[in-house]
């Protein structure tokens, strides 16, 4: 699996983009009318409990747009805040702290929002099942968000279509399960398997198979327990479907190693900050 990467360059050059969406053709035209040069402090405050992620990515994005604005760190990526809570303070030029100011606080509510989402779904799971992501992302953002669920405490699932074989119900529909899995563990190469069925009747259709895990998508919490009960001995198995916070405990519940949940990147709503002269 491609391990998630945040190196100085990529996020230079992902904040990069993201001022110049903001800043092309003209610049800021409402700062612009700022004469002085008034250096002022900024808190960055919460303004709701969040697990706060993206930290990195705002301290980038004052830098690029002032090298001499100080960016303090209060609250390091990944703790808990409540509302209120200081984050960081930014000391500079008014006019250069408000150029940046929305670029770097998109960044830092859409990773801290993926982050406490996550944190939810994985504590109510309990320590036993793993709560990971999916590709559902937003294109081009996949290694941001797959950071932020991380900082939440999930895992990640495989980043991209190299990364594993996983045989889904449009590639059975497309085929025949049984061959495609034999010719999956043929080519595997040292990748992993993860084989998706829908119900009990197909799982038993390749129990003994040499794969790695087994995707129990949209069963019943009667149907998924008797299935984990029948794969646990032989595979990793992973539960999808209809997963929400208000299922989840009972997803959980059945035994299974882990649960995917899409709503995690691609639904996870912004935590709310401030900057407060």
């Amino acid at each position: 699996m491609s391990k998630i990467k945040l190196s100085k360059e990529f996020i230079k050059s992902t904040v990069k983009l993201a001022l110049n969406e903001d800043l092309y053709p003209s610049g800021d035209i409402t700062s612009s009318l700022i004469n002085n040069d008034k250096v002022v402090t900024v808190k960055l405050i919460s303004n709701q409990i969040a697990i706060v992620g993206g930290l990195l990515f705002v301290k980038e994005a004052f830098s690029l747009i002032d090298s001499k604005i100080k960016f303090i760190i209060k609250k390091k990526d990944g703790s808990r805040v409540k509302k209120g809570n200081l984050i960081a303070l930014i000391k500079g030029k008014a006019k250069s702290i408000l150029i940046a100011e929305r670029v770097a606080l998109n960044f830092l509510s859409h990773i801290s929002g993926i982050a406490t989402k996550t944190n939810k779904f994985v504590k109510l799971a309990g320590k036993k099942t793993k709560i990971c992501c999916t590709r559902k992302t937003i294109p081009n953002l996949r290694v941001i968000q797959k950071y932020a669920v991380k900082l939440g405490g999930g895992i990640n699932h495989r980043f991209n279509l190299s990364d594993e074989y996983l045989i889904k119900d449009n590639h059975i529909s497309s085929s025949d399960l049984k061959s495609l899995v034999l010719k999956a563990i043929k080519n595997k190469k040292g990748k992993k398997i993860t084989v998706e069925v829908d119900t009990i009747k197909q799982l038993k259709s390749i129990l003994g198979l040499k794969f790695n895990t087994v995707l129990l998508d949209n069963m019943n919490i009667k149907s998924l327990k008797a299935s984990v009960k029948i794969a646990k001995k032989h595979y990793e198995t992973e539960a999808s479907g209809n997963v929400n916070l208000k299922t989840i405990k009972t997803i959980a519940s059945t035994g299974v190693d882990r649960i995917s949940v899409g709503s995690i990147t691609h639904s996870a709503p912004a935590v709310d900050f401030k900057l407060e002269i």
